[in-house]
């Protein structure tokens, strides 16, 4: 509303990756199209296949689901490997365009670019706004400093506490939802809102706040990576469908992408993409559109 064993990366043989490469503010860098037949071309709209892109717009800072690789330039992560599978469904280039996340769906309003694909949970209150293809289920971990020093366990635990989160995320709707039970409770929680994961993560670390929330691949690779640093505790909170934002009137590209998803869920591409992220426990069997709660 978004614990993994450890992520490893691996190569990804049964799919035909599209080279995503990252851009920074509002300029795009080149991406290749897979060289095979496109067999649900047909589906999109004509402009588009005249295009032949989709700008996708994300916040590429939430490693595992979309980040940066070592070069510093070049896009990996669950999504972007989803989007490479898509493009080879529907014939496309789908060009990642870098953006702050609580931005994201202005810039697709806006016609900005064509799609969010940025691990953002489906829910009824952005379905007001914009329609969604759900691809994958996640909930809200905590993350903790090194040995838990204040035994964070569970929201209640937040208390009296600060926490630190990404802005525009379900995660701050979570916190401010248990702001408002810890000042009943006399306790207030002081929540700390950052444009990127990364920067409310580093309150962790330097002892400005208890704990981090965020979605559970980030917290499992986070945790991963950090060398005993942070840890994971308690469970998943609210889990629900992360969905490709579209504009309500682009219904035909929305549809279009659900069935370009469900192929790639029924001949096992998706899979392997999971798999290679270590993410199965998160797989869907069917793909919906504005399934979130």
């Amino acid at each position: 509303m978004p614990v993994r064993s450890p992520l490893r990366l691996v190569p990804l043989a049964a799919v035909v990756l599209l080279a995503i490469t990252a851009c920074g503010g509002s300029s795009d860098s080149p991406t290749v199209r897979s060289a095979k037949a496109a067999p649900l071309a047909s589906l999109l709209p004509q402009a588009i296949r005249d295009k032949g892109t989709l700008v996708v717009g994300s916040d590429i800072s939430y490693a595992p689901v979309e980040f940066k690789d070592t070069d510093g330039t070049t896009i990996v992560g669950i999504d972007p490997d989803i989007a490479a599978a898509l493009g080879k469904q529907l014939g496309v280039t789908l060009k990642f365009q870098n953006a702050t996340f609580d931005g994201l769906i202005t810039s697709l309003t806006s016609k900005r670019i064509d799609l969010i694909l940025s691990a953002m949970s489906d829910n009824k209150k952005r379905q007001k706004t914009i329609d969604f293809v759900d691809y994958f289920n996640a909930g809200t971990s905590i993350l903790v400093g090194k040995g838990n020093p204040k035994a964070i366990k569970s929201l209640d635990d937040f208390c009296g506490q600060t926490v630190a989160l990404q802005r525009g995320t379900t995660q701050e709707d979570v916190a401010k939802a248990q702001q408002a039970k810890c000042t009943a409770a006399g306790k207030p929680l002081k929540v700390l809102a950052f444009d990127t994961d990364p920067e409310a993560l580093l309150q962790v670390k330097q002892g400005r706040a208890v704990a981090d929330m965020n979605d559970f691949p980030v917290a499992a690779y986070n945790a991963k990576k950090s060398n005993g640093d942070y840890e994971v505790v308690g469970e998943q909170i609210e889990a629900g469908p992360y969905g490709i934002g579209l504009r309500k009137q682009d219904s035909a590209l929305r549809d279009a992408l659900k069935k370009a998803m469900q192929a790639l869920i029924a001949d096992g591409e998706y899979k392997t993409i999971l798999d290679k992220w270590n993410v199965a426990q998160g797989a869907v069997t069917t793909a919906t559109v504005n399934a979130g709660t």
